[in-house]
C-alpha cells in the first residue's frame, strides 16, 4: 500500500526545511506532487528517494568541468521518472570522473618527470610577454601565477623581468598542473616542499592541505576529492537500480 506526506513529513524525513522541499519542485529536481482538495501537497515514497538521490549528487565538491551540472542532469532525469536515462546519464558521469581522474594522475606523473630528469632549456633571458609566448599562456595568467608566490622573477639592471631557463621549467611544471585543475595553493605547496626536499611523495604533499591553510578548496585536494566524488556516483547508480525496479510501473504502465 502506498503511503502519502505532507510537506513536513518529508522535510523531517530527509532532515531539510520545508521550503526547500518545494523549492525542489520549483527547480524541477523532484516530481511535481499531486496536491489534495484543499491544495496541500500530497507527497509519495518516490519523492523521499529522489530527494535522497538529491543530497548524494549535491554532496561532491568537484565542480570543474561541468560535473556538477551532470549530476543535476541525472537528478532531473529521475524527477522525469526517466530512470533509464538517469542510469545511461549517471553511467556518462562516471565516466567523465575516471577521465578527470586519470588527467591528474598524468599531470603527477609528467610532474615527477621534470621534477627528477631536470633537462634545462637552452640558455634564455625572456621578457614577460616573450615567456608567455614561450608557454603559449597569457600575461595575464603569468602575472597571476607570481601574485600568488609560485615564481619569483629576477629583474634586469633596467627593471624589466627576466625568465631564464630555470624559471621556465618551473613554469612549465605550474602549467602541467594547472591543466588538470589543481588549485594554485596545492601548487604552492607542493613547490615549496620541493625547495626543503627534491625527493618528496609530490602525489601525496599536492593532495594533503597543510595545517595553516585556513581557507582550502575542492582543488587543494584534487585526487582525494575526486575519489569522494566517484564514491557517491556509484551510490547514486544504486539508488537509481533500486528507484527503477521500485518505481518501473509508473513509467511503463
Amino acid at each position: 500500500m502506498s503511503k502519502y506526506y505532507q510537506t513536513s513529513q518529508v522535510a523531517k524525513l530527509v532532515g531539510v526545511h520545508p521550503n526547500t522541499v518545494r523549492l525542489y519542485e520549483e527547480w524541477q529536481l523532484i516530481t511535481k506532487p499531486s496536491r489534495k482538495a484543499n491544495g496541500y501537497r500530497i507527497y509519495t515514497d518516490e519523492h523521499i528517494s529522489q530527494i535522497c538521490l538529491l543530497k548524494v549528487a549535491l554532496r561532491g565538491e568537484v565542480l570543474q568541468n561541468g560535473l556538477r551540472k551532470r549530476a543535476i542532469e541525472i537528478v532531473k532525469a529521475a524527477a522525469k521518472q526517466d530512470y533509464e536515462k538517469a542510469l545511461q546519464l549517471n553511467d556518462c558521469y562516471l565516466n567523465e570522473i575516471a577521465l578527470e581522474k586519470g588527467k591528474a594522475k598524468e599531470a603527477i606523473r609528467v610532474a615527477e618527470l621534470m621534477i627528477r630528469n631536470v633537462g634545462l632549456e637552452q640558455r634564455l633571458s625572456l621578457t614577460r610577454k616573450e615567456a608567455a609566448d614561450y608557454l603559449e599562456i597569457s600575461i595575464d595568467t603569468l602575472r597571476n601565477w607570481e601574485l600568488n608566490g609560485l615564481l619569483t622573477v629576477k629583474r634586469s639592471a633596467n627593471g624589466y623581468r627576466i625568465y631564464d631557463e630555470k624559471d621556465i621549467q618551473r613554469l612549465k611544471l605550474i602549467r602541467t598542473l594547472r591543466c588538470a585543475n589543481y588549485s594554485l595553493m596545492s601548487i604552492l605547496r607542493m613547490l615549496e616542499a620541493l625547495e626543503k626536499n627534491n625527493q618528496i611523495d609530490i602525489k601525496k604533499v599536492i593532495d594533503t592541505p597543510g595545517p595553516t591553510e585556513e581557507i582550502i578548496s575542492v582543488c587543494d585536494h584534487l585526487l582525494s576529492s575526486l575519489d569522494e566524488l566517484e564514491q557517491d556516483v556509484l551510490q547514486m547508480k544504486q539508488q537509481l537500480l533500486i528507484m527503477r525496479q521500485q518505481f518501473n510501473d509508473k513509467i511503463f504502465p
